[in-house]
């Protein structure tokens, strides 16, 4: 015996069924929202609240430029884009024919104003002799005075000869003063002063260092350790003073730039820590740093064009702070950056004891200076020393008589 069952019968069969697996797919999806939610708040309450992030971060260091210090025509390039260069290595040569000449004439010149200068010394002690030649001949024309006045009296003597030895008292007297104006006159040129410290020898032996410089300027050093970038000299080209040639990018020394936005800056403290990922290198590469410090303002407000507020309809816009990290020179060796590349930045701020804004005037950074620069006289001096002493030979015994 065959029972069927109508349509309703059937329909009414089958719902309970679909009503009951549309129930346990909502419990289970109301349970997975619930854990998600509650995993959610309890890493918010424990970690969350305590960090603060950005993307809008990026790698930023010191860029040394290369730049012209003189005038000239570029006829070497020791050095390219990609190249990693040591500090004081030639980068740039300008052509020195110019500066070679400058220099040859400059030494001439001090070698000349020396022997000048030594003849000064030479006058003067000749002057000095003079005016010694000049006393004596007045003492001697004193007495012959003396002598003689007595005798025109008793008519011993004439009175034209008497009068021949009162003019002749007259002209040494005259004699005397002038020897007198020419030793003070040619004196005061080289009075306490030695022919090395001589005004016009000084004057002379600067203008060789000067052309000694310009001589060393037509090779340009790298003024740090670093990566060769930016290049824009070619062989050939003219060159004036402070026109820049190339950069040279301290890779070892490079910090981020984070810019958090304006509400994310209240936990915000230098010294806190962060960690920061490169995309370059992906999650699986985490750096550690340091914050040390927060901006004195947004970047709209040191832009080109600051946007003026005041004149017409005004939209809030969310301002971003620049915030620097510091990052450690160890890992960077491990895993070299590049300037500009971004990073994502996680900054734990459960320390708050340090301070948001620096009262201490921050030590130099480490390598943020160069002293490639500082033995370009050094050979300059030496030179002027030679030059003075092979041209002051004999002159020794000169310069005591006439000080």
């Amino acid at each position: 015996m065959t029972v069927s069952l109508g349509p309703g019968a059937q329909t009414s069969f089958i719902h309970p069924l679909r009503r009951k697996r549309h129930t346990v797919a909502t419990l289970v999806a109301i349970g997975i929202f619930a854990i998600a939610g509650l995993g959610w708040s309890g890493w918010w309450l424990l970690s969350g609240q305590n960090q603060e992030t950005t993307e809008d971060a990026y790698v930023d260091g010191n860029i040394a430029q290369v730049t012209a210090r003189t005038a000239g025509t570029v006829t070497a390039i020791d050095a390219d884009n990609t190249d990693s260069v040591t500090v004081g290595k030639v980068l740039v040569t300008l052509d020195d024919n110019d500066a070679k000449t400058a220099l040859v004439r400059a030494e001439a010149q001090l070698a000349k104003t020396v022997r000048t200068v030594s003849g000064l010394y030479a006058t003067a002690s000749q002057m000095r002799a003079n005016l010694a030649m000049r006393q004596s001949d007045l003492a001697r024309a004193r007495e012959d005075m003396r002598i003689r006045a007595p005798l025109v009296k008793t008519g011993a003597i004439s009175s034209e000869e008497f009068r021949h030895s009162e003019e002749a008292l007259q002209s040494a007297e005259a004699a005397l003063t002038s020897a007198q104006q020419q030793s003070d006159g040619t004196s005061a040129l080289v009075a306490h002063v030695s022919v090395a410290a001589h005004p016009d020898v000084l004057a002379a032996a600067m203008q060789v260092r000067d052309a000694y410089i310009d001589l060393q300027r037509t090779q340009l050093r790298a003024p740090v350790d670093g990566m060769v970038t930016h290049r824009v000299a070619q062989v050939g080209m003219r060159v004036s003073a402070g026109m820049p040639l190339m950069s040279v990018v301290a890779l070892n020394r490079l910090w981020v730039t984070a810019n958090f936005k304006e509400s994310q800056l209240s936990d915000l403290r230098m010294g806190q820590t962060v960690k920061l990922t490169a995309d370059v290198y992906g999650p699986s590469v985490v750096y550690t740093g340091h914050i040390v410090g927060l901006d004195a303002g947004t970047g709209s407000a040191f832009s080109l064009m600051p946007a003026q507020n005041a004149t017409g309809n005004w939209i809030k816009v969310v301002q971003r702070l620049p915030v620097r990290v510091e990052l450690s020179p160890v890992e960077l060796a491990a895993h070299p950056l590049r300037l500009g590349l971004s990073i994502h930045v996680v900054a734990d701020t459960h320390d708050r004891s340090g301070q948001s804004l620096s009262v201490v005037h921050a030590a130099a950074l480490s390598g943020n200076a160069t002293g490639v620069f500082d033995s370009e006289g050094k050979g300059a001096e030496r030179l002027v020393q030679d030059i003075i002493r092979a041209n002051l030979t004999g002159n020794g015994d000169t310069e005591k008589r006439a000080a």
